[in-house]
């Protein structure tokens, strides 16, 4: 799977929007993904508008990339599903990760913000979206077609990190 190996993260996007067809396999590709007792806790916001955008990049520093993007989804996790709540941001990371991962397929380019360890972050788009409590903010992912940068490989494998157990 070419996608693994080429996958990188792409800031800055050319002014094009993201069909509404490659958004939705975006969108299967997350629910594809394992889940901890089946839990499934995601949420998806769709972010299309450029105002909408633009002020969503305002959640912290490092989600100026959402304002460039063609579409940014937000993952949010639906407490009043977890089964098992230790491992729901597990899940949604999970889904983060098929979507980064579908995004190359379709020769898109992605970057995951995480926010959920950024009390301030959580609550702008908490606010921004007059989400419930039981709707917690996970990530950003901003999307589009990649203005610079094309994926690409790049070795990241290190032997020295790798510890066979001896028998």
């Amino acid at each position: 799977m070419k996608e693994i190996f080429n996958r990188r993260s792409i800031r800055e996007f050319k002014n094009m929007t993201v069909g509404k067809e490659k958004i939705d396999k975006l969108l299967r590709a997350a629910m594809q993904a394992p889940s901890a007792v089946n839990q499934q806790p995601w949420e998806f916001i769709v972010v299309e508008n450029k105002t909408a955008l633009q002020k969503l990049s305002k959640a912290m520093p490092d989600a100026k990339p959402v304002a460039l993007s063609g579409v940014t989804l937000i993952l949010a996790a639906n407490s009043n599903t977890f089964r098992y709540e230790p491992d729901w941001a597990l899940d949604m990371s999970a889904a983060a990760q098929n979507i980064l991962l579908e995004a190359v397929h379709l020769e898109l380019g992605a970057v995951w913000m995480s926010i959920t360890s950024v009390d301030s972050a959580i609550n702008y788009v908490r606010e921004m979206y007059a989400l419930p409590l039981n709707i917690i903010p996970f990530a950003l992912i901003a999307i589009g077609y990649p203005n610079k940068y094309k994926n690409h490989f790049i070795d990241r494998y290190n032997i020295e990190k790798i510890h066979y157990e001896k028998w």
